[in-house]
Order: structure tokens, then sequence, then C-alpha cells
């Protein structure tokens, strides 16, 4: 055989064993990998989502002062290289400015990735309000499957909510074959979840995993007897009024919602969760969520490590992070890329920035070094904006 003719049989012979190997059922996700990449703001419509119905939608009202001032030209830089698509600043409940760029706006739905997580959180309270939830300390072995071994028989849901199973679940994003990957192009996110397993004893370290969330939601699911997002568009997209339906991608068709990323929707239905924060769990004359319960989801507990930083947690509370600033603390929902949901209760304010991309930097509190950015371009414009009344 002419060396040619051995290249060729050989080539044919990777390239067939390539196409075996991405066409096993198991490797689902990697053919997905391979055909999308990176996961983007804009992939609701690579996957199947569930509906979340915005059941009784009032658009905000806007301040007397709307758009009046600009974005301080000293942050536009930053702006345009994270690629900035939307930013939006609640005052007193109203629009005081939003700004988007790049074909987006007030009505485009981008992803929110790990911002989901709040939602989670949220809809945890909400079942504890329920009572289909008994508390915070009830075992996540009366739930789910699997769960009841002895490994696993002291693991609560509030080591869920704080982040502190001390499960296996590696959060990676710079790998195809990592298990966040796996998970966001994967088609059976059930299994994934339930095949984790025990490393530590739960509630000594926080260290922030999808996994840990997406057991969270199968917990809700099991004590509520509805899809995710039913209860979700039940408990809190439909009480808080938002303007527009609100999309949550699934595993696959018929599958299971991504509880821990892909809600889908934009910057001021975003904001409602800020202001919901803002409101301590109330929408006007509605309770949403219990006042208490809220409370803890957004006071890290600080009896627990932050193990990336090996100091006591000051950071994270149920699925919501903290920026411990003086002179005033601030809660956020934060994602994938910078998106963010920053809730400032001395100001009265939500600020809401999405895009494609975020710094690489982080602070002494493990806070990523833009939001800095956001938090002072906003903060001028409430301030111009009270110079203006």
């Amino acid at each position: 055989m002419s060396t040619k003719k051995k290249i060729l049989l050989t080539a044919g012979v990777i390239l067939t064993g390539i196409i075996i190997f991405l066409a096993w059922p198991s490797n689902y996700y990697l053919r997905q990998t391979l055909i999308h990449l990176y996961p983007s703001i804009d992939d609701a419509s690579i996957f199947s989502s569930h509906i979340i119905k915005a059941g009784n939608p009032h658009p905000w009202l806007a301040s007397e002062n709307y758009n009046q001032a600009k974005i301080n030209e000293k942050y536009l830089p930053v702006f345009k290289e994270l690629e900035t698509v939307a930013f939006l600043v609640i005052k007193d409940e109203k629009i005081l400015f939003e700004q988007y760029w790049n074909g987006y706006n007030e009505y485009s739905e981008t992803n929110s990735f790990s911002m989901a997580k709040s939602m989670v959180g949220l809809l945890v309270g909400c079942a504890i309000d329920d009572g289909l939830i008994r508390s915070v300390d009830q075992p996540v072995k009366d739930f789910v499957p699997g769960f009841d071994n002895e490994k696993f028989k002291t693991l609560t849901i509030k080591h869920l909510l704080t982040m502190s199973a001390g499960v296996d679940f590696e959060e990676s994003y710079s790998s195809p074959f990592s298990t966040t990957t796996r998970f966001y192009y994967g088609n059976n996110l059930k299994k994934m979840t339930l095949d984790m397993k025990q490393l530590e004893e739960p509630g000594v370290y926080v260290n922030y995993q999808s996994g840990v969330t997406q057991l969270l939601s199968l917990i809700v699911e099991k004590a509520t007897g509805k899809a995710l997002s039913d209860y979700a568009s039940e408990k809190i997209w439909t009480p808080i009024q938002a303007e527009h339906d609100a999309l949550w991608s699934l595993d696959k068709k018929d599958g299971i919602e991504k509880a821990y990323c892909c809600y889908y929707s934009n910057a001021r239905d975003f904001a409602r969760l800020g202001q919901l924060i803002l409101n301590k769990g109330c929408w006007g004359d509605h309770r949403v969520i219990s006042e208490e319960y809220l409370h803890a989801s957004i006071t890290p507990d600080t009896s627990l490590i932050y193990k990336k930083l090996g100091i006591p947690n000051q950071v994270y509370g149920y699925q919501w992070w903290n920026i411990p600033r003086k002179p005033q603390n601030i809660y956020y929902a934060r994602g994938l890329y910078g998106q963010y949901i920053l809730a400032i209760p001395d100001l009265h304010a939500v600020i809401v920035r999405l895009g494609h991309k975020q710094s690489d930097g982080r602070d002494e509190f493990d806070t990523p070094s833009d939001v800095t950015t956001w938090l002072e371009a906003g903060m001028e414009i409430l301030q111009s904006a009270q110079n203006k009344s």
C-alpha cells in the first residue's frame, strides 16, 4: 500500500472514530459544545424553554428626571470594552435612566446566567411561606431520593442555600470537559445532579457550585408539585408585575429547567427582583415573600468560611451576594459575563447591567472589579438627579 493511501486510511479511521465518539448518546453535551462553543447571552433559541408567565403586567413609571442625566464619559471605555448592552437605574420605584447598545433595547431578552440562582433562592422562601417546606433546616433527604444515605444524612436545605453543601461539583468554565459545560449543554441534568458525591462536612465552607442550586430546584419541584417555571410565575413574576413573559431554558424538550442559570428576561423586569429586595419582600400592598426569609437571604452567615478566600464569609447569603461597602451594604445577583442586579437600600435604588463580558479582576471580597464601574456610574446619575430636584 502506498504511503498516500496509508495516510488517507489512517485519517479515515480517525475521522470515523471521532464521529462514533461524538454520536454516542452520553456525548450529547460535547456535540453541542463543538457546535455552539461558548455560552452567550443570546442562547435562548438553541434550547427548549418553559415560559414564566407575567400574569399581571404593569410597566414602571418614569421619573420626572427620566434620562436627563448621562453616563459620565470617564466610564464609557469600560462600558464599551466589556460590551455592555443594557444599563438601567431605578430610583424610588421609577425609571431614572436607561441606555441600550448594539441593537438591544428595553424589550431584549438576554441570559441571566447565574442571576437565576437568586430567583431559585427566593422560590425556596416562597415554598416555606406556603408550608410546603418546613424550614431551611429540613433535610435534603426528605425530598430527593439518593440523598438519604449515611454520607448525606446531615445535609440540609440551608447548606444548599449558603453553598456550604461540601459536594464534589467542580465550578469551571475553561474546558469543554468541565462539569459546568456538561450542565450547560447536557440533556440529563437530573442524573448529573443526583450523581454528586459528598466530599466535605456540610456547613463549614462556602464553595460556590451550580450543581447545588440545581439540587435546590429539584427540592422546590418536589415540594410544590409544580414545574419551577410555573411556581416562579405564580409566586414571584406575576406578583411583582413583570411586564413581559420570561423564558427558562430546559436541558431537553419536556425536560427540567437549568435552574442554576438561563433565565431570559430584560433589564426592566430583572430590576424588579432588586426592587423586591428594597421592599423587604413586598410589592405594593402584597407580601410576596416573608421579610424574615428575605433578610436571611441577603445576610451572610459569618460562621462559615468562604473557601476561596480562606476568611469568614462576608459575601454570600441564600443565593444572593453582598458587597460589604461603607456606608451601606449592597445586595446583588450576578451572572457570567457581567449580568448584575444591584440593590442599594440606602439610596432606594436598583442598578441593572447586562452585557457580553466582565472584568477578570476581583477585590478582597471576591466582587468582580467591573462592579465598581457600574456602581459609580449609577451613583453619579442618582446624584445628578438629586441635584436637579
